[in-house]
């Protein structure tokens, strides 16, 4: 199989290609640049990436749990899906299944990594993609044990798209609605929000609110306690570590807001059995 992520890079000093690598070809403004540098910086990455380390675990783990190849294909760094395909078809692959770890479909972005695969088997092999899985009740019940009981408001989060998508029919916004409700019922929670993050800077309106201007209003509404559940990632990485971690973080401080988030799924066991489970499902449609 194909496990798919968006990439990281492995140090400050890749972060000018990686940052290239995302716009296409499109213009860099420096300080969009300058600011993307100082955020890795701030996380410690000089010499080496820790998140990365992250989703290479998982991949190990998912290999045990299925007992079957697992390559790693990132969209933005290496190792490339392109060159997860060749890896994977080497070895004698005559049938992938495509996974990304984020499991809620967008034209924008899931919809990338399918059109990425697609192009690198080139007719060689059967595939099979999982568009989705925000509703899968493994995904759902990992996340609901993590807000169980706690007496904070919970803020379900997700990286922001630009909100034309909703205008396109594009299901993103309504299948993250989908897993906060899921979530939140399992858990029985009874004071619970739904904010965006990660804007990135294009000039266009981006689907809102923003979790900074959300904590204002929490502020305002009395709220004195709040957990961060970010139900669009899976994994510790920049959006987690510093979006939440700092920005959001000092935001809340300002505010005398406390502030924590869950503990991400990662490589926990328990997830990767929820992500086996998926790649299992996908397979039977192949055998029915």
């Amino acid at each position: 199989m194909i496990l798919m992520a968006y990439g990281s890079p492995d140090r400050v000093a890749d972060v000018p290609a990686y940052y290239a690598d995302i716009r296409g070809g499109r213009p860099i403004a420096p300080e969009h640049l300058e600011d993307l540098v100082a955020r890795y910086r701030s996380l410690g990455i000089e010499h080496g990436n820790p998140l990365n380390a992250i989703t290479e675990s998982t991949r190990a783990a998912l290999e045990r749990e299925l007992g079957l190849p697992v390559f790693t294909g990132m969209k933005h760094w290496t190792p490339r899906i392109a060159e997860a395909v060749d890896a994977a078809l080497a070895d004698g692959a005559t049938l992938l299944v495509g996974l990304v770890l984020a499991p809620h479909y967008s034209r924008l972005s899931i919809g990338g990594y399918r059109r990425l695969l697609d192009d690198a088997v080139d007719g060689r092999a059967e595939t099979v993609f999982v568009d989705s899985w925000h509703d899968d009740a493994g995904f759902v019940s990992v996340l609901a044990d993590r807000v169980r009981g706690t007496d904070a408001h919970v803020v379900f989060t997700a990286h922001s798209l630009p909100a034309r998508i909703v205008d396109e029919g594009d299901p993103y916004r309504d299948q993250l609605l989908e897993t906060a409700r899921l979530v939140a019922d399992e858990a029985a929670l009874a004071d619970w929000s739904f904010s965006f993050q990660s804007e990135s800077p294009t000039g266009e309106p981006w689907l809102g609110p923003d979790i900074l201007d959300h904590l204002d209003d929490l502020a305002a509404r009395g709220v004195a306690k709040v957990r961060v559940c970010p139900v669009g990632f899976v994994s510790d990485h920049l959006e987690i570590r510093f979006d939440i971690d700092t920005e959001a973080q000092d935001r809340a401080r300002e505010l005398g807001i406390e502030l924590d988030r869950i503990e991400m799924p990662n490589d926990d066991p328990r997830f990767v059995g929820v992500l086996a489970d998926i790649v299992r499902s996908a397979l039977l449609t192949v055998s029915a």
